[in-house]
C-alpha cells in the first residue's frame, strides 16, 4: 500500500491506495470527516503547524511528521527560482533544508469560500484524499497551492500530506494594476498630452526602450506581454505578419480550437459569455487583434530581426530589426522571449523519386483550404499523418469535394471527441458554474505530472470502455490504430511530452468510420513516390494527385536556430518533454541562455504560464536572483 512501481520509464507511476475518513484525531470532536465547517477546521488545523522557515534554533519542519514516505511536491518559484517536482521524503526533506537558508513560506490559509474549499475526493479505486485550496506567504511575495492529506498508512489516527503544491502569484510592492489597483486614466494636462497621445509615444519607443522583447503576437506574445505590462515591465511585441492575428488566420480554413471556450480565456479579459464553445480561427485572430488594443499591449507588425548579439558582461542584447520591411531600428532589452509556437519549424521529410510525382506535395501548415486546388472533384487527395491537422486536413478535402481521400498513419494516434471527452476532461474545473478561471488555473496545476498521467489512465479507460467505445470500436474496424500513451495515459501525457500525436475529434472520425475517408498503415513508412503517388515500405501502392505532409515540427530551438542563429540555438535546451524530476524542458523557465525564453503551447497554457514568467523576469529586474552566467 502507497508504494509506486515504474516499468523503466521514470514518468510511469501505480496510484497508491490512501483513504483519509475514519475516526482519529485530526477529526473534528471525533466525527466522520464530511462536513464541510469541520473540513475547514481540520485544513487549517494542519496548516497552522506546518513551518516551512526555520526558527531561531536553527530548526526546520519535521518533514517525516506531516509527509507519507513516498509523498510529492511541486514548487513554483516558491522556495527556488525554477519549477521543481521533488519525490519522497527523503528528497522533501533535503529540498527543504537546502532552501531553508534563503527562502521560506508561511502564513498558510485554507481556502474557505468559492468551490475549491476543502472537501474529500475519491480520486481513484482505492484512492481518497481530503485537499484544499490554500493562500500563502514567501519572503519575496504571496501565493497559493494545493494540500492533499491521506491517513497514515502507519497510523489510521494521523492525517499526513500525499502532495502540496506552491505557486507564485505576486511580488512584495509590486501587485498587478488591476481591480482596486487600476490606473485613474486621467491625465495631468490633458490639454497638453491626452491618452492617445500618450499610448503613440508609448509604442513608437522613441524615448524609452523596452525591456523586454517579444517575437511573436499570437496567445503566447499577447498574453505574457499584458503580464509584464502589469508588473510594470516594458515590453515590446515584434510580428513578421500584416496584423495581429494572422497566425490564426493565415492558417487552413476549416480550423477551430479544439478546447472548450471555458478553458481558452486570456489572462485578463475572459470571452464574452455569447462566445461560442469552439472558437473559429478567423474570429480568434480578431478577438487577438482586439486584446492587443484594449490591454493596450506595444506591437510592430510587418516587423523582423536582421542580426541579435547577447552580452553576458551588461546582461542585454543587441538587437538589429527591419521595421516595416523598410525602417531599420537597434534595440538593446534584456530580456527576449521566443513566442511563435511550441513547435520550431515545419518537418518537411523527402522521399527518393518525388521529382517523378506528377502531382502537388506539401506541408500541412502550407494548407489553406481544399477549395484552391483546380479540379479538386477528379484528384486523390492523401494525407500523410493522423494528427489533429492531418485530420483536418483530410475532412477538409472530403467536404470540399475530393474524388477520394487517404490518411497514411504510421503509428497509432489518441483520439478524443471534442464534444465528449475532451469537455467531460475540463468539466471538473473549466465549467460555466465552475471556479474561478484563477483559482481552477492553480488546482489544474498542482498535481505533479507523473501523478496526473497516472490519473489520467482512469479516466481514458472511462472513455474507451464507456463514453467513447463505439467510436474506437468503429476506428478500429476501420484500420485505424489507437494508441493511448504509455500506460494508457491518453491526452495529457501525449500532450506534454510529443505536443501532438492526438486528435481531438471535432468530426473526422466519423468519416474515417463511414469509410468516406480511408486509411492505410504502414509502421515503416513511405518507400519511394512514383509517378501517379508513392509506395510504402512494405510494398502498398497508394495512387495520389495531391499529397499533404503532415508531419509535424522540429524542436523550439530550430527557430532560435533561425531568428537568432546558432551562437544563441547552441546554448539553449531542447523544448517540451519532461526533465528528471516530471517537469517541462526549458518552457517557461530557464532556457538554457540568459536573458532568453521559450513561451508557447495552447491558451490555457499561455494564460497561466504567462504569469510565472513575468514573475521570473519582475524578480530579475528587481535583483530578487540571478540567472546562470552563460555557459562557453
Amino acid at each position: 500500500m502507497g508504494e509506486y512501481h515504474n516499468s523503466g520509464d521514470p514518468h510511469v507511476v501505480v496510484l497508491p491506495s490512501y483513504t483519509c475518513t475514519g475516526k482519529g484525531e485530526d477529526n473534528v470532536n471525533g466525527n466522520r470527516l464530511d462536513d464541510r465547517q469541520d473540513l475547514e477546521d481540520v485544513v487549517q488545523a494542519f496548516l497552522n503547524k506546518l513551518r516551512f522557515r526555520p526558527d531561531q534554533a536553527g530548526d526546520s519542519l519535521d518533514v517525516h511528521h506531516y509527509f507519507i514516505e513516498n509523498c510529492w511536491l511541486r514548487d513554483f518559484l516558491c522556495f527556488k527560482w525554477d519549477f521543481r517536482t521533488i519525490h519522497g521524503i527523503d528528497a522533501v526533506r533535503n529540498y527543504f533544508h537546502d532552501c531553508a537558508s534563503s527562502a521560506f513560506v508561511t502564513k498558510l490559509k485554507c481556502k474557505r469560500s468559492g468551490s475549491l474549499t476543502p472537501k474529500i475526493v475519491d480520486v481513484a479505486e482505492g484512492l481518497q484524499w481530503l485537499e484544499s485550496l490554500f493562500d500563502f506567504e514567501t519572503h519575496v511575495g504571496h501565493g497559493s497551492g494545493v494540500i492533499r492529506l491521506v491517513r497514515d498508512p502507519h497510523d489510521s489516527n494521523r492525517l499526513k500530506i500525499f502532495a502540496i503544491s506552491f505557486m507564485l502569484q505576486g511580488l512584495n510592492n509590486c501587485e498587478e494594476r488591476v481591480r482596486s489597483l487600476r490606473p485613474p486614466g486621467t491625465q495631468d494636462n490633458q490639454n497638453v498630452s491626452n491618452w492617445l497621445d500618450t499610448r503613440n509615444k508609448e509604442q513608437a519607443f522613441v524615448e524609452s526602450a523596452p525591456t523586454v522583447l517579444i517575437i511573436g503576437a499570437g496567445q503566447a506574445g499577447l498574453n505574457t506581454a499584458a503580464r509584464l505590462k502589469q508588473l510594470g515591465v516594458p515590453s515590446l511585441i515584434i510580428d513578421r505578419n500584416e496584423r495581429v492575428g494572422d497566425n490564426w488566420r493565415m492558417r487552413y480554413k476549416s480550423l477551430v480550437t479544439h478546447d472548450p471556450v471555458t478553458f481558452t480565456h486570456m489572462a485578463y479579459l475572459p470571452f464574452p459569455e455569447s462566445w461560442p464553445l469552439f472558437t473559429p480561427k478567423d474570429k480568434l485572430g480578431d478577438w487577438l487583434e482586439h486584446y492587443a488594443s484594449i490591454q493596450e499591449l506595444n506591437v510592430w507588425t510587418r516587423t523582423t530581426i536582421t542580426s541579435a548579439k547577447y552580452d553576458p558582461l551588461t546582461r542585454a542584447w543587441t538587437v538589429d530589426i527591419l521595421r516595416d520591411g523598410t525602417t531599420p531600428r537597434t534595440l538593446k532589452p534584456r530580456h527576449i522571449i521566443l513566442c511563435t509556437g511550441h513547435s520550431g519549424e515545419p518537418y518537411m521529410p523527402t522521399f527518393p523519386g518525388q521529382e517523378t510525382f506528377y502531382g502537388s506535395i506539401y506541408h500541412g501548415s502550407q494548407h489553406t483550404d481544399a477549395s484552391h486546388i483546380p479540379s479538386l472533384s477528379s484528384k486523390k487527395a492523401l494525407v500523410v499523418g493522423t494528427g489533429n491537422s492531418g485530420h483536418d486536413i483530410a475532412q477538409n478535402f472530403y467536404e470540399n469535394g475530393a474524388k477520394e481521400v487517404t490518411m497514411l498513419q504510421r503509428r497509432g494516434t489518441y483520439v478524443i471527441n471534442a464534444t465528449k471527452g475532451n469537455l467531460m476532461q475540463h468539466a471538473s474545473l473549466y465549467r460555466e458554474d465552475g471556479p474561478k478561471t484563477e483559482d481552477a488555473d492553480i488546482y489544474a496545476q498542482s498535481l505533479p505530472f507523473p501523478v496526473q498521467f497516472a490519473l489520467s489512465t482512469h479516466f481514458t479507460k472511462l472513455l474507451r470502455e464507456d463514453v467513447e467505445m463505439e467510436m474506437n470500436d468503429g476506428l478500429e474496424k476501420a484500420g485505424f490504430k489507437i494508441d493511448a500513451g504509455p500506460a494508457g495515459s491518453g491526452l495529457v501525457r501525449t500532450y506534454y511530452t510529443k505536443g501532438g500525436g492526438y486528435y481531438l475529434d471535432v468530426g473526422c472520425s466519423q468519416l474515417i468510420i463511414d469509410g468516406k475517408v480511408k486509411v492505410r498503415r504502414c509502421e515503416e513508412g513511405i518507400e519511394k513516390f512514383v509517378q501517379d503517388g508513392l509506395v510504402l515500405k512494405d510494398g502498398q501502392k497508394i495512387q495520389a494527385d495531391v499529397v499533404v505532409l503532415a508531419t509535424g515540427y522540429d524542436n523550439m530551438r530550430t527557430s532560435v536556430q533561425k531568428i537568432l542563429g546558432e551562437k544563441v540555438a547552441s546554448k539553449c535546451k531542447d523544448v517540451w518533454d519532461l526533465d528528471e524530476e516530471g517537469e517541462l524542458r526549458a518552457m517557461y523557465r530557464f532556457s538554457g541562455h540568459a536573458g532568453f525564453w521559450y513561451m508557447g503551447g495552447n491558451l490555457a497554457n499561455c494564460r497561466i504560464y504567462s504569469r510565472l514568467l513575468a514573475l521570473q523576469i519582475k524578480a530579475l529586474e528587481l535583483g530578487l536572483y540571478e540567472q546562470p552566467p552563460l555557459r562557453d
